[in-house]
């Protein structure tokens, strides 16, 4: 008898989950903090773990892909880039400034007692609701501002090898992080009880993208159950209004599971489908992971005492990060940890807005936030 995927995806993603979840708490693994600084202090010293990470990433799933590993590529809900992408990283860098965390970031912090990170997290849903509103003229805008159609990545664009560009990609990017170690950038220094060097989790969360991909048929996103979590909501206070919203209709996702050769599908719709069974284990053992290593640091607390002011950015923020989530569509972790290291056309131009959007907010922040 064969197994169901669903008995590999969700365990898989639960494990996976709890790994990020307690990696990132215990290295505070803040991808909007990484940017942020830039910004804020003119630091680019957070900017090294991601850097070895994109690195690590692109060598793993490009030496998967050559032998053999990766029947999928490029993994599922990619497609032709469009200003879409461009847009929504702009928004979603704003967001994330706001918000003080990513739609991965504010996870675990709430999971180590963060309100504030539960506040952001009401925002994510609440932007995502705020999308199905006007999905069907967004949908007409991607139409019709889609480049390079049939082209998904560069590789393909370039019509050239993907080992070609990744390996033109990791000379360089393997000689920078040679150049810091030498500086001693990686030198381990005294740091509090549990503490994981944030490069350390940086090779540990691409391992983790890796099986991801080999096991679930893509790396480690989870955009879409917020949008399911707001069309739950929306059902059930009005549903009316809820019929009417051709968003949580839509089917996103359709693809063969790699290791079973079943075909899952799923939407943002508020019912148990393949998106549920992927992101969700991935979303609860996030939470569950961060709130086991607080735990195990007996530093676990309900913290609320931050001025009002960060609470309304959170909210704002958040919600922005939610509605430029679903424009984009998906988030940070998705086109960083997963599409730029396989040179996804609509990761690249995510990243690009990203950066500017993360400069205002960071505008924002120093001229109404902390003053």
């Amino acid at each position: 008898m064969a197994i169901h995927p669903y008995f590999i995806i969700i365990p898989t993603g639960l494990v996976l989950g709890i790994a990020t979840g307690f990696l990132m708490h215990r290295s505070d693994f803040c991808v909007a903090g990484m940017f942020r600084d830039v910004f804020i202090f003119r630091s680019f010293h957070k900017l090294v773990p991601l850097l070895v990470l994109l690195t690590l990433s692109m060598v793993l799933f490009e030496s998967a892909r050559v032998v053999g590993l990766l029947p999928i590529f490029p993994f599922p809900m990619l497609g032709s880039p469009s200003l879409a992408n461009l847009i929504g990283g702009f928004l979603f860098g704003i967001g994330m400034s706001l918000a003080g965390g990513c739609v991965v970031g504010v996870l675990y912090k709430m999971g180590a007692g963060s309100i504030i990170g539960l506040t952001a997290f009401s925002g994510i849903i609440l932007g995502s609701a705020l999308y199905a509103e006007i999905h069907p003229l967004w949908s007409g805008f991607i139409r019709e501002t889609t480049l390079f159609k049939g082209r998904i990545t560069l590789p393909e664009l370039l019509e050239l090898q993907p080992w070609i560009v990744a390996l033109i990609t990791v000379i360089p990017c393997l000689l920078i992080l040679y150049r810091l170690h030498k500086k001693g950038i990686f030198r381990e220094s005294q740091g509090p009880e549990g503490y994981i060097a944030p490069y350390k989790t940086a090779l540990l969360l691409a391992v983790v993208g890796l099986i991801s991909y080999l096991f679930v048929g893509m790396p480690l996103g989870i955009t879409t159950t917020y949008a399911k979590i707001a069309g739950f909501i929306e059902q059930n206070l009005i549903p009316e209004h809820f019929d009417n919203l051709a968003f949580f209709k839509v089917v996103s996702l359709r693809y063969e599971h790699p290791l079973t050769g079943v075909v899952l599908s799923g939407g943002p719709m508020p019912a148990f489908d393949a998106i549920t069974a992927i992101q969700a284990p991935i979303i609860i053992g996030i939470i569950t992971g961060s709130f086991l290593s607080a735990l195990s640091l007996k530093e676990f607390r309900v913290y609320y005492k931050q001025p009002l002011r960060q609470y309304v950015s959170a909210l704002i923020g958040g919600c922005i990060v939610g509605l430029a989530s679903r424009l984009t569509p998906a988030c940070n972790v998705w086109h960083i940890f997963g599409g730029l290291p396989i040179f996804a056309l609509q990761s690249i131009l995510f990243v690009a807005g990203l950066l500017p959007g993360v400069w205002v907010g960071s505008r924002l922040l120093l001229r109404f936030v902390f003053r």
